[in-house]
């Protein structure tokens, strides 16, 4: 056996740093945090300075068990995780769990997995680091806090199986502020005017200087154009550059990967991890714009080889992100001649980003020429009131260019790129092409994608780089925020044209609203928030929620005890948990719509036991009330009473089949059939909707389904009738209960045995599982009734 043992969080990450090391060293991974604070209860002795009571997670009782068993044989245990705060939680909580001798154990660290940063690591060992561990100690613990506190009472003024969480519930906070923005716009209306002239055969675009508020106006100037004349009032030139972006952040890399690639934030992290551990790019959690010289000199040498010497700029960035913590470099590539790394797509794409960007942020100014020209024009007085405009934009260096181009969240849609303007003088002769004028409407604030997300919260001090990727997952796990695409609608549009056959007014159609990776609240989301700003007003406090981020960082540097932050924070946190508990009304974003003209009952939409739902009648009346589910793209915010009226025609009767009734109905998964105790989902992307489907075509539905479970099914055995063999998405697969389990490469499902089948269930490997699941508290506010024994070890007296 070696006589070092280096611990790892990672598989990937081990085998990488393996093979750098000799035979004197084992390496193995931790498989991430070993340890955390117990599922049941609390776990948290607030009447004894918040001490924690963890326990090692049971995913990770074997992994700790085989740890245990190396480090008796090694002499020295080198703690290899990760630099930032989370890596230094998981050293500690490795120390813990292994019962490790502090004289036998060295911390390492390193921000790229290379064999020269190994080695320097190995060379330059540390102790942990106790004020990153009380930081990362301090988060958790005010999370379980606040989500141990708030989530009961949710549960019991809402509905079961809510939660709630510190930085989560601001993040939804964002959203639904931003969509009530949304609903509350004021559209206005302008006309834009735009003209195409000539000089000398070749043509230029330009725009009015001003809008014109009313359709008279527009049809006014635009009849004063019929006989004027134009020409050049006004050239100037004059140089202008642009600058490259600074090498990626963990933010602006999540931000431009969700614009360039369509990433989501989880995504990019889960690449950014991988190529990270095999060694192709340094650390990707950071708030540093900083290279390190080697990498700049790296960087120098790859632009004059590629470029030519006149490309290179070497500079250093500074970070503006107030609080960054844990600064080292920016994201890059570990060795900048490699332009691409073996992997998949989706690897080659993010580290090509990554190169070009680290690329151009030492390369040289783009260097233009910008041309602006205005056009005078004769004739009736009203043109004298505006002028149209040109712009041109040439090149006369790339630069940084020539490899990178920053993306932006701004919408587009009028935006006219800058072209070339042909060669003209002041005072020249222009041709008139054409002249439009277009009705445009002003744009409500655009929803949140995940990177506009992600940029929010950075510039609001909102989380740090290790939480903006959970964070945005969590919200839509927890089912208050969706991410997906919605068809926009069909606009009509005032055109006004003048070109050389004459004046004409016309009506135009567009498409707009349309939706792309945008972030929507539910209603639940919508609720729960309400319910929390209205109670919690400090939780939900963007500035308060950035000023404890900013706490975490004072704890991490030493100025400030852990134990004090979380005091001098749950003192006022409890009293308000029991008073929201005694006092707040019930909350289920009631909206009356209006009556049903059959009983002259109210119809009111809310928050039901299973979500958002429609009810005639209250349960102070005689006769009980009728309920309706919302079908999936319906609100209780903006759905309308003859939306909710059509709801109770369900469930309705299509018809008879096979002598059974089929039923059509909306249930909690949305549209479905039922027939003979059996359920098929239809779907309105199929063109299919419980209220109109016919006969026929809900007789299809049904077939179909019954031939996919047909096929679906390849094999079923007497000795258990729980075990079939069944055709899946991904292949044959073998189930059991309610387990799948992978078959071999090469296996011929259909000849397969019951015996055969045991056996693969024997030798399957054991799933890397979360965790058991959290047991609810029974109490939404209670103090522990006297000190209870921790499993946690107290920490090791700092040197």
């Amino acid at each position: 056996m070696s006589k070092n043992l280096v611990i790892v969080e990672s598989p990937a990450k081990a085998k990488t740093i393996e093979g750098f090391l000799g035979k004197d060293f084992t390496v193995r991974s931790s498989f991430g945090h070993v340890r955390d604070l117990k599922k049941k209860g609390l776990s948290v002795d607030v009447d004894n300075n918040f001490e924690p009571e963890y326990e090692v997670s049971p995913d990770k009782v074997k992994v700790i068990a085989e740890l245990k068993a190396l480090v008796k044989k090694s002499d020295v245990i080198w703690l290899a995780t990760d630099e930032d705060r989370e890596g230094e939680a998981i050293s500690w909580h490795l120390e813990e769990s292994l019962n490790l001798k502090d004289k036998d154990t060295k911390r390492i660290v390193f921000h790229e997995i290379t064999k020269n940063a190994i080695a320097k690591a190995i060379e330059n060992p540390r102790k942990i680091d106790y004020r990153l561990v009380d930081a990362q100690q301090a988060r958790r613990i005010l999370d379980r806090l606040v989500g141990f506190g708030i989530s009961p009472i949710l549960w019991k003024k809402i509905k079961p199986s809510l939660s709630a969480g510190r930085v989560q519930s601001v993040t939804v906070r964002l959203i639904v502020e931003r969509e009530r923005d949304i609903q509350n716009f004021k559209e206005e209306v302008s006309y834009r005017v735009t003209g195409v002239f000539d000089i000398k055969g070749k043509s230029f675009k330009a725009e009015l200087s001003k809008r014109f508020k009313a359709l008279e106006e527009a049809r006014e100037y635009m009849q004063a154009c019929v006989d004027a004349s134009f020409s050049v009032g006004d050239l100037e030139v004059k140089p202008a550059k642009k600058s490259p972006a600074a090498p990626f952040t963990t933010s602006t890399l999540q931000q431009e990967a969700g614009r360039k690639l369509g990433f989501s934030v989880a995504r990019t992290m889960t690449v950014a991890q991988k190529l990270y551990e095999e060694g192709n790019i340094t650390y990707m959690r950071t708030d540093s714009l900083n290279l390190s010289d080697t990498a700049i000199n790296a960087a120098k040498a790859e632009i004059s080889s590629s470029y030519g010497a006149e490309y290179s700029n070497p500079r250093k960035f500074t970070a503006k992100t107030k609080g960054a913590q844990e600064a080292h470099e920016a994201i890059r590539p570990v060795d900048m001649s490699r332009k691409a790394v073996k992997g998949d797509s989706s690897a080659q794409r993010l580290y090509d980003l990554i190169w070009k960007r680290t690329l151009a942020s030492q390369m040289a100014d783009a260097q233009l020429e910008k041309t602006k020209v205005t056009i005078d024009a004769k004739g009736s007085n009203i043109l004298n009131t505006a002028s149209f405009v040109g712009r041109g934009e040439v090149i006369k260096f790339d630069g940084f260019l020539k490899v990178y181009m920053e993306g932006t969240d701004d919408d587009q849609e009028e935006k006219e790129a800058e072209g070339l303007l042909p060669a003209m003088n002041k005072g020249d002769s222009l041709g008139r092409q054409i002249i439009t004028a277009t009705q445009r409407f002003s744009n409500h604030p655009p929803r949140y994608s995940e990177a506009s997300l992600v940029k929010k919260l950075e510039e609001l001090g909102i989380g740090r780089p290790s939480t903006y990727a959970p964070t945005i997952s969590t919200v839509q796990k927890r089912g208050y925020v969706v991410k997906e695409d919605r068809e926009g609608h069909q606009r009509q549009y005032n055109l006004i044209t003048l070109d050389n056959k004459g004046l004409n007014e016309s009506v135009a159609t567009e498409t707009t609203g349309t939706e792309k990776s945008k972030l929507f609240p539910t209603d639940i989301g919508i609720v729960v928030n309400d319910f929390l700003v209205e109670n919690f007003d400090k939780i939900m406090d963007y500035d308060f929620t950035a000023s404890v981020e900013k706490q975490f960082d004072d704890i991490a540097e030493g100025q400030l005890k852990w134990t004090t932050m979380l005091k001098d924070f749950y003192t006022g946190f409890n009293t308000s948990l029991e008073d929201v508990l005694e006092n707040s009304d019930r909350a289920t974003g009631e909206r009356e719509l209006g009556e049903d003209p059959k009983t002259g009952k109210p119809i009111i939409a809310r928050i039901g036991r299973y979500g958002p739902m429609v009810q005639i009648g209250s349960p102070d009346d005689e006769e009980k009330p009728q309920f309706a589910s919302l079908r999936a793209e319906q609100s209780i915010t903006n759905i309308t009473l003859e939306e909710a009226l059509d709801l109770f025609k369900l469930p309705r009767k299509v018809g008879m089949y096979e002598d059974a009734d089929i039923t059509a109905a909306v249930g909690r998964f949305g549209p479905y059939l039922r027939h003979k105790s059996a359920f098929y989902s239809i779907k309105e992307a199929d063109g299919d909707d419980p209220l109109s489907i016919k006969l026929d075509r809900s007789i299809e539905v049904i077939e179909a389904k019954r031939k996919a479970d047909r096929e679906k099914l390849i094999k079923t055995f007497d000795e258990d009738a729980d075990m079939q063999l069944l055709n899946g998405r991904w292949g044959p697969y073998l189930k059991v209960g309610k387990n799948n389990f992978k078959l071999p490469k090469d296996t011929e499902p259909t000849e397969l045995s019951y015996d055969d089948c045991l056996k693969i269930m024997k030798e399957a490997p054991e799933k890397k599982g979360r965790g058991a699941k959290a047991a609810a508290p029974k109490a939404a506010v209670k103090k522990p009734a006297a000190k209870k024994k921790t499993t946690a070890k107290k920490k090791p007296k700092k040197k």
